[in-house]
Parts: C-alpha cells; structure tokens; sequence
C-alpha cells in the first residue's frame, strides 16, 4: 500500500516557484517565439494581408518555393557521438572576411512596407551578429542610411539589378562603394519579373492603396497603419513613387538583355568582391567560376521567378564539385532554420542567406524581431553542430547528411547550353 500524507508548506515552497510577468507585450510575444515559424505566426496577425503576402508569396502555383523548403526536410543526419563539443565554433572567412555564423541577410525589396524600421533594423542587427548584410536595388533606405546603421563594424554588401538606365544602376554602384561596402551582390535571374499572383489578387502597389478591403483589413492590425502612416514615407534607391504593380515596376525597369559580356564589364567597375545570384545550373556555375567572380549563389529567388525552377539545395553537390576549388559556392531559397544552414555547409556551401525568415522577425518586432531570429537560427546551428558531433564549420562534410529523395528526374534532356 502507498504512504499517503498531507503535504506542509514547507515541501511546496520549492515547487511554486512562480514567473515573473512580463509587462513589454513586443518582449513578451517575441519570447514565446522559439522557431521562425513561431515569428511567421506572429508576423501574420500584425502585419496588413498586401504587405504580408507580398513577403509570404512566390510565382505563379508556388512550387519552387514549397519543394526548395521540403527539400531541407528530406535530409537525414550522420551524427558521430563522443566527441568534445563543450565547445563550439559557429564562424569562419567569407570573402576574405571572417562573419560569426555562416550566414547572412539577403536583399529584399520594399522592406519599410513590411515595418516601417525596415532595412535600417536589418543592417544593424546583423552588424551585432557579426554577419553580412545586403541592400537590394530596390530597397526603401538609402545606401548611406544603411552604412550608417551598421556602423564600423557592419559588413555590408550591395546587390545590383541592371536596369535598362545603365547609368542610373552604375550611379547605384559608385554610391555603394563609396559607402564602404565591400561586396557587389549581381542578380540574374530577373530578366521580367515572375507572375507572383498573391500580389496581383490583392492589388499591391507601391506604396500600398487604401481602399475598402485594406481599410477593413486594418482594423485588427492598427500598430502597423499608426507607424506607416507617422514615419517617413517610403522611399527607394531607385525611384520615389510608383502608381501600379509590383511586377509592372521590374517590367519597366529592368533590363533583358544582359550577357555575359556585360557581367565582365561590371565586374571591372567594382573595387570589391563579386557573387553573382541566381545561379541554376552547373554550367553557368562553370562558366562563371571561368570568368572569375570570387562567388556564386545558387538561388532560384526564393520561388519569386521562374515556377519549377531548380532546387537549390539539390544543386549544391553538383555544383561545388565542379567549381567549389575555384570560387565560393552559396545558397540561398527555403532556408527556415539552423539546421537547414547546417546542412547546407555540410555539403559544401561557404555561405549562406535567409530572407523570409528575416522578415518574418522584421514584422513580428522590427529591430528585436531581427534579433530575435539570428538568436533562433543561431541556437539552432550551435545545437545542430553539437549533435552531430563537430566543433567548427570546418569538420563538417557530405558524410555527415543524406539527401532524401523524393523527385528524381525520368530522363535529363540533351543540351549543350545545360550539360
């Protein structure tokens, strides 16, 4: 029979223990968040549908977006077990630089229409971080605002869409370098922009229209209307206002037409390092390593472009085999948490970057939001590395991940631009 008793006071002392109440509501949400898909909850309650889709979208049916994630999902893990891992190293050189974690901020457009603190927040979170932060073309802070914000020990990297005014994006350029910023991020894959058709349906323009529907859909969400409609209104290093669509803005803007040729010609002009983005196949990877940039990111934009486009993630293999002794090999598209970086490194990428899952931290509590998943994707590699047994970025290797297939091709066509 069990012993049973009242207990006394004395026992439950040390049981109820009680938390002290959190009174900042921004501090208390961002930590209950503990994934990026937590931030992504909360992003999603705060932030107006237009704005917010515009983030969450991709082109057309959505199926780069949604098999670059899974393809992160499909991996299995090699663990080694009795190995030292008290400690761990989570940096290592990029581009010559040494960045704390082996990943970065990656460009994204329109961010003040996400929150209104916008790239300013991202720069300087990632500064604190001792990561790379990168400037789209089509950002909405001046080149100089986000120097600025990084301080001396921001790391910042501009990325360039050629434009059909060739010496507008050249002006963009000399103002990047002037700046400090010490890498020239070239995007390719945006000869016309992909049909993203959230953006359509929900009738986005720059800056966003107030109509009935958006009106109603503020209601709940008053925080961001009361900072969009109080700060500074939206501006671009590109251009001060555009009446219609996104999609009719990267129409009238950019350019077709760019080859090769004209990558050379760019490449002469920057003083810094070169990556170009939105690599897709191991012959351009080739070709480029060829050419001499010092980096390429195997990207598909993040499913923004070309629906069915490649999986990133599956290229890697391929791609730093064949160039990964002569340039350093990135990637980009899908990543949603430490683990997925992990993975990527494992199989040879020097570098990588996030954007969504930036942004989601972004419109879940702007500069503490971007904090907030650095130290989520941060925890999550350090974590990573300790269970799989290795104490820097360096042990790392092929053995320690298994590519899970799910979609493997019938029958590869025959062609001499792809093989």
């Amino acid at each position: 029979m069990v012993q049973r008793r009242i207990p006394s006071p004395r026992d439950l002392a040390p049981l109820m223990r009680f938390k002290a109440p959190t009174l900042d509501a921004k501090k208390r949400r961002l930590q209950s968040a503990l994934t990026i898909a937590d931030l992504r909850a909360i992003a999603k309650r705060r932030t107006p549908k237009a704005a917010f889709d515009y983030t969450e979208g991709a082109a057309e049916a959505e199926i780069s977006l949604a098999r670059a994630r899974q393809a992160f999902e499909d991996i299995e893990f090699h663990p080694a077990i009795l190995r030292d891992v008290s400690h761990v190293d989570t940096g290592w050189d990029v581009l010559g630089k040494r960045v704390e974690l082996p990943f970065g901020i990656g460009p994204t457009g329109f961010t003040r229409m996400m929150q209104t603190e916008g790239e300013i927040a991202g720069a300087s979170a990632a500064a604190a971080a001792g990561i790379p932060f990168a400037l789209s073309t089509m950002g909405t802070s001046s080149i100089e605002d986000v120097a600025a914000a990084g301080g001396p020990t921001g790391r910042n990297w501009f990325q360039l869409y050629m434009w059909k005014d060739r010496d507008r994006s050249m002006a963009l350029v000399d103002r990047a370098a002037k700046a400090g910023f010490d890498t020239l991020l070239v995007t390719v894959d945006v000869p016309v922009a992909g049909a993203r058709l959230r953006d359509t349906r929900n009738g986005m323009t720059i800056p966003p229209t107030l109509t009935p529907a958006t009106v109603i859909n503020a209601l709940p969400r008053p925080q961001w209307w009361i900072d969009f409609l109080t700060t500074e209104p939206l501006a671009f290093a590109s251009l001060d206002r555009w009446s219609g669509t996104v999609a009719q803005l990267l129409d009238s803007m950019f350019d077709p037409t760019v080859t090769y040729d004209d990558l050379r010609w760019i490449r002469d002009q920057w003083p810094g390092k070169v990556v170009v983005k939105g690599v897709q196949t191991v012959a351009d990877a080739v070709r480029l390593a060829d050419l001499g940039v010092d980096g390429i990111t195997l990207s598909n934009h993040g499913g923004r472009q070309l629906d069915r486009a490649p999986i990133p993630f599956h290229l890697l293999p391929d791609v730093v085999r064949e160039v990964g002794d002569r340039t350093e090999v990135h990637l980009d598209t899908g990543i949603m948490s430490g683990a997925d970086i992990v993975a990527s490194v494992a199989l040879g990428a020097r570098f990588t970057m996030i954007g969504r899952a930036y942004l989601y931290g972004l419109m879940a509590g702007g500069r503490e939001g971007v904090d907030r998943a650095i130290t989520i994707l941060s925890g999550q590699i350090s974590r990573t590395m300790r269970l799989l047994g290795v104490a820097s970025l360096e042990e790392l290797e092929p053995g320690h991940v298994t590519q899970l297939q799910r979609l493997a091709p019938r029958q590869r066509a025959e062609s001499s631009t792809l093989a």
